[in-house]
């Protein structure tokens, strides 16, 4: 387990996949922060899908309703696993739900690549006959 910070002074707890899947299987909430074409080619079971970012022609940008989405479905006191495909975008994310007095949110480490990797079970689409 690793601590970090990016700048607001906010400490975002990074866990690799292994951790994380022990916390998801003990009730944590995986939170995929990855686009929604990225997570539609597969994700980790149980999931919710809240893009960071989005793509556009002109390159990626921040989803401006990020907060107030997750803020939606989750409560603070909530205990979360923020993933991404690598880990970068949900470093980010995690560190603005820390801002945002999410107490309990642990950025996973490696992201999706890394869960995949290591054999843990995901949901992919069923090819269509």
């Amino acid at each position: 387990m690793a601590t970090s910070q990016l700048g607001s002074g906010a400490e975002v707890v990074t866990v690799d996949v292994h951790a994380a899947r022990q916390l998801i299987q003990s009730g944590y909430r995986y939170v995929d922060v990855r686009t929604e074409e990225e997570y539609k080619k597969g994700h980790v079971h149980n999931s919710l899908n809240i893009p960071y970012m989005f793509n556009t022609p002109q390159g990626r940008v921040k989803n401006p309703k990020f907060m107030e989405q997750v803020s939606s479905a989750c409560d603070k006191e909530e205990k979360l696993i923020v993933g991404c495909q690598s880990g970068v975008r949900s470093l980010y994310a995690t560190t603005d739900l820390v801002n945002a007095e999410f107490k309990h949110a642990s950025n996973m480490g490696g992201g999706y690549l890394a869960w995949v990797e290591n054999g843990f079970a995901v949901n992919k689409p069923q090819d269509e006959l």
